[in-house]
């Protein structure tokens, strides 16, 4: 029996190099998917809480290099690379549209990907992220508040060298020049109320570049998305369930 929430199918996928695990909930519903990057050293079984509760279409998620059940890579990668392997693997699984969701490090790279990758992100959902990681204020040692060690998730569970190729990925990067391009997408933006390492001020910087989207706060702290799992689940699915009405192209 698998360990991890929900009893998702598993699966090792090989793309440039890497080796991925993989699990999707509800593999094959009908809909649009729902495509979920984590924080920075966080695996499978860390998002399962969540991925869980979002029902009526497939959701899934990967672990990245070094983390979980995905070895090390063997050579550094960058944001971009990471965008097109995961895109490669939507591809494998006949998804040509995605909704998309990420946290934190993975909010990040859901950035990457619906500016890298236009017209196939239907919805975007992006949780404790920012758009640039070097900004001032973001706080790492905050991972250590009371919301994280009363949840009892136990991150992160990254190699050494797969927490640090995770780190480079994202050194320098910024979203700031892309994100109007993403006007078209509708974009809902949860920033925990009490979070210390990503405060809401990056949220609102988000808000600021996307022409309509949607900035809410909830209860909780960086690590939100898991420890008011239900809570968090239920706003996800009542906006993916809104129709992604595209403007016309100027």
């Amino acid at each position: 029996m698998s360990r991890i929430g929900g009893n998702p199918d598993i699966t090792l996928e090989h793309v440039y190099g890497l080796t991925l695990r993989v699990a999707r909930w509800r593999a094959g519903a009908a809909g649009t998917p729902l495509l979920f990057l984590n924080g920075i050293g966080a695996d499978i079984a860390a998002a399962a809480p969540l991925l869980a509760q979002i029902h009526g279409r497939e959701v899934w998620t990967l672990d990245m290099p070094g983390v979980g059940g995905s070895p090390d890579a063997l050579m550094p990668y960058g944001a971009a690379t990471m965008a097109a392997t995961v895109m490669e693997i939507a591809d494998r699984f006949g998804q040509a549209t995605l909704d998309l969701a990420g946290f934190s490090w993975g909010g990040a790279l859901a950035q990457q990907i619906a500016v890298q990758f236009p017209g196939r992100i239907g919805h975007l959902v992006l949780m404790a992220t920012t758009p640039s990681v070097n900004a001032p204020g973001i706080g790492w040692a905050a991972l250590l508040d009371d919301d994280m060690l009363a949840s009892g998730l136990k991150l992160p569970t990254a190699t050494p060298l797969g927490l640090a190729y995770q780190a480079a990925a994202m050194a320098g990067w910024t979203s700031a020049a892309m994100l109007p391009s993403l006007k078209n997408v509708p974009t809902l933006i949860l920033m925990g109320e009490r979070d210390g390492v990503v405060p809401t001020c990056h949220g609102q910087s988000i808000a600021d570049l996307i022409d309509g989207a949607y900035l809410e706060t909830m209860p909780g702290s960086h690590l939100f998305p898991f420890t008011h799992a239900a809570k968090v689940a239920a706003r996800i699915t009542a906006f993916l369930d809104q129709p992604a009405m595209r403007q016309a192209a100027a």
